[in-house]
């Protein structure tokens, strides 16, 4: 179960099915909380919702775009990633990729309900697993 912690209450968090939040992956961790979940809160600047399965394309136009997410940060914890792995992404930058038809698979059950505040659920459900 993904959720936030509010006070000593776990409130479960929602996906794009308006079903609860599945875990987008654990190794590697990820997760703007890193704790395996698309979680987001205020703080969250780039909305880090939408659960990827990571392509060499993706990857090579996050890149372009100034997010180099394959090459290995380890003073914040950061792997690196590779084509394959599954990663919360920006919403934004999954639409841009999108636009540009380079858009990655999205496991839905995984891509938390804020994402549709940037992104049309028919959009995601083309791309979907």
């Amino acid at each position: 179960m993904c959720g936030l912690c509010l006070g000593r209450i776990m409130k479960p968090s929602i996906n794009v099915l308006g079903e609860e939040l599945q875990t987008c992956s654990s190794k590697p961790l990820t997760g703007w909380y890193r704790d395996g979940c698309c979680n987001t809160d205020k703080n969250d600047r780039g909305l880090h919702t939408v659960c990827c399965i990571l392509t060499d394309k993706f990857l090579q136009f996050a890149k372009s775009q100034g997010n180099d997410l394959i090459t290995p940060s380890p003073q914040f914890n950061f792997p690196g990633l590779k084509a394959g792995d599954r990663w919360c992404v920006c919403a934004r930058t999954w639409l841009e990729a999108a636009e540009r038809g380079v858009a990655c698979p999205v496991n839905l059950e995984a891509t938390h309900e804020e994402s549709l505040q940037i992104i049309p659920i028919e959009l995601l459900e083309i791309h979907a697993e």
